[in-house]
Parts: structure tokens; C-alpha cells; sequence
């Protein structure tokens, strides 16, 4: 019996479900989870951000949005983003898709190595009656990436409340991500990604994409997160946005996420350890650390 016949019949069907989702992004760039979230779930992680989402103020006129309230550091404010960053498929999705294999040589020996993800940012994005488009846009641009490169980022937009054409539903064109660094991306090619409360939107950082016009008498609201290789920096600090002692409080798997983990080969250490060693003791340093000289 080899691995997948030992599989239960949920594992097996978010295989094939990724598989699914791999494909339709290569296709296009960007693809819809229908019911990502649970109903419950959501009511809880909403309502944990609402608070904070009225406290924001509106962004400026141009990119930000002047008739838009932006409120990040998520993990800070709600432990029901545990939901959302360990969702198999999108977790699932990005381990696939980010974490390609990098042959390395020590002398004469060739080591296959492979990153880790992690969290790169995470904000709560609410359209308010009355903003206008935003400016179509790929997110990847903060790791300097020419085009077609790599794949640096995966996304997925949550659907905090429906996403209509007339609200402010995200405008994404398809197939943008294969575009090179010199074509420009034209209003009339995108579409709108609607879709119910719960359900998310995933794409890669390289599919042209924005906010769209919020013509409607209701507000539009989205919970972003964002993941990318171990290797790289995080758009948003997670490190120092989210306070150690809550860090504490998660599964160990969502503190690996938020940056508690080296990248192979060794990116990331404290003391030449893992640097989830800052969780266990605050004499980390004395504790837990190897030293080379001892070895010398």
C-alpha cells in the first residue's frame, strides 16, 4: 500500500482539489476557493477585526485609497487567523508552488535543498461607498522581480463580506502573470472576482490586479495574506508586530509560518539554532546555543 491508498477520503480530495488549483493558476494566474471559511469561523475573525477596522483611518488619495481603512498585523488581533494561514489548500498550494528544490554544492558534493514558507504580510482591506478603482498592480514588485520570473509570492484575499462588481470586488487579469516587464495593464482586460462572504481569492504576486470601484451603498471587506519563501524578508515584520507572548499561544506549526523556523540551508538562525528557541527562554542565548569554537 503505498501513501495516497493510506490516505483518508478528506486527504485525498484536497490532493486533488490542489491539484486543481495549481493548474488554474499556471492557467491564469489566479483562481476562487468557493467557502473557504466557515460561516462560524468567519463571524468570529470578523468581528475580532471590526474594532480595529473602525479605528482605522482612511488611506490617502492615489493607491492607498482615500475612501479605504487598511489594518494590518492580523495575528496580533485575532487567533482566528489560525483557520485561514492552516487551510490545507492554500497552505497547501503555496508549499507547492514556493517551495522549489535549489541544488547546492559543498566541495565536490551536490545538496538538494528546499525553502520553507512563510508569512509575508497580513491586512484587513475595507472599501467604503464612494472610493474609486485602484490602480492595477502586481505585489511582487517589493522583491525586485523581472518578468516572467519566478513565482516569490501567493496570496489569497478573504471574502469578509460578498464581493460584488458594484462594491469593490478585486478586478484581476487573467493571465497577466505570463506578461513581461513592458506591457502595460489596460482597465478594460480585467474582470471582477466575485464571490460570497468565506470564499477566497488566491493568485500569485505576478497577475495584475486592484481594488475595484465601490459604487454601491455597502462596504467591502477583505482579509489578506500573503506567504513567501523562508529566504526572503517579510513585507510585514511579523517578528515585531505580533508580540512574543501571543506568538506563545499559537500551534507550533503557525509560529513555523509566522518566521520561527529556519530556512534550509541556514536562513533565519539565532545562536545557530532554530529561532523558535526565543519562544522557550528568555536565556536563549546561554541555554540553547551551539558555538563553533568549542569544536575547533
Amino acid at each position: 500500500m503505498d501513501a495516497y491508498d493510506a490516505m483518508d477520503a478528506y486527504e485525498k480530495m484536497i490532493i486533488v482539489m490542489r491539484s486543481g488549483c495549481l493548474f488554474l493558476i499556471d492557467r491564469d494566474g489566479a483562481v476562487i476557493i468557493e467557502g473557504m471559511i466557515t460561516p462560524g469561523v468567519m463571524d468570529q475573525l470578523v468581528g475580532d477585526l471590526e474594532p480595529w477596522i473602525k479605528r482605522s483611518p482612511f488611506g490617502e488619495a492615489g493607491f492607498s485609497g482615500n475612501r479605504t481603512r487598511r489594518t494590518s498585523a492580523l495575528f496580533a488581533k485575532s487567533r482566528h487567523m489560525t483557520e485561514f494561514v492552516l487551510h490545507p489548500l492554500f497552505l497547501g498550494t503555496a508549499e507547492r508552488l514556493l517551495c522549489v528544490e535549489f541544488p547546492m554544492m559543498a566541495g565536490e558534493r551536490q545538496t538538494m535543498v528546499r525553502p520553507t514558507v512563510q508569512v509575508s504580510v497580513t491586512q484587513a482591506i475595507e472599501i467604503s461607498p464612494g472610493q474609486a478603482a485602484q490602480d492595477l498592480h502586481r505585489d511582487d514588485g517589493m522583491y525586485h522581480v523581472r518578468h516572467p520570473g519566478p513565482h516569490v509570492l501567493l496570496q489569497t484575499l478573504l471574502a469578509g463580506t460578498d464581493f460584488t462588481a458594484s462594491n469593490g470586488a478585486t478586478m484581476v487579469i487573467p493571465g497577466s502573470h505570463k506578461w513581461d516587464m513592458d506591457r502595460r495593464p489596460q482597465p478594460h482586460e480585467a474582470v471582477p472576482a466575485e464571490m460570497k462572504r468565506g470564499s477566497g481569492l488566491m493568485y500569485v504576486g505576478s497577475v495584475y490586479h486592484g481594488g475595484g470601484a465601490n459604487i454601491s451603498n455597502e462596504c467591502r471587506l477583505a482579509i489578506a495574506l500573503s506567504f513567501t519563501q523562508g529566504y526572503h524578508r517579510q513585507e510585514e515584520n511579523q517578528y515585531l508586530v505580533v508580540p512574543r507572548d501571543m506568538v506563545k499561544q499559537y500551534p507550533k506549526r503557525v509560529q513555523q509560518l509566522l518566521g520561527y523556523e529556519m530556512s534550509p540551508p541556514f536562513c533565519g538562525w539565532v545562536e545557530m539554532n532554530e529561532p523558535s528557541i526565543v519562544l522557550e527562554s528568555d536565556d536563549f542565548a546561554i541555554a540553547k546555543a551551539f558555538s563553533p569554537y568549542e569544536h575547533e
